[in-house]
């Protein structure tokens, strides 16, 4: 547990500057449907019509479900590890992610899902759980980004070979974190009596 602490320290920087970028536009998504605004309402309730059709919502089970979720969530959390090795590529990807985060804070009647204390625990508890996942792994990508800009072997080749040992090493004990929070959420988000 020691070395993911330390992990997570080393790359505690980029986690904070993802999680506040969440935040941010989380905060605006949840502002656009909350004051009315058209495209953001439009968007959500295709988003949502989507999602409806999708390889998880299809699934007969809801733990089936979970499952499915926590596989895309998972797949989406590597690719921002990887897009963190350029350093800003994944912030797109954040904006997008927390703005979707944010608006679908309504439900289909456009009513706020925050009104009630069980529908906004819950809410927030899902969003903050996969935000948290999605953070510590795109910031342990840009730790490594950056640790790749840092150092400049003499024969400096492909990529992956300028990544120190240890920067790779903190990636896989953030992931020790990363998987089960993303489980977590999904299973929370499927499996919850609130959903």
């Amino acid at each position: 547990m020691n070395n993911v602490r330390s992990a997570l320290s080393r790359a505690r920087l980029p986690i904070i500057a993802v999680a506040v970028t969440y935040l941010i536009s989380v905060t605006i998504g949840i502002g656009m449907v909350h004051s009315g605004n058209q495209s953001a309402l439009s968007y959500r309730d295709n988003v949502v019509s989507k999602a409806q059709t999708g390889a998880v919502l299809t699934q007969e089970h809801r733990l089936i479900q979970g499952l499915a979720d926590f596989g895309g969530n998972s797949f989406g959390a590597a690719v921002d590890t990887v897009l963190g090795f350029g350093v800003v590529l994944p912030f797109p990807s954040v904006l997008y992610r927390g703005w979707v985060g944010g608006i679908v804070s309504v439900d289909s009647n456009h009513t706020s899902r925050l009104i009630h204390l069980g529908k906004a625990a819950y809410y927030f508890s899902v969003v903050l759980l996969q935000l948290l996942g999605y953070s510590l792994a795109a910031g342990a990508g840009i730790r490594a980004g950056l640790s790749v800009f840092r150092a400049r072997p003499k024969n400096a080749g492909f990529m992956w070979y300028r990544v120190p040992k240890d920067v790779l090493h903190d990636i896989l004990r953030i992931y020790a974190l990363v998987l089960p929070i993303l489980l977590i959420a999904s299973l929370w988000e499927f499996l919850s009596p609130w959903n």
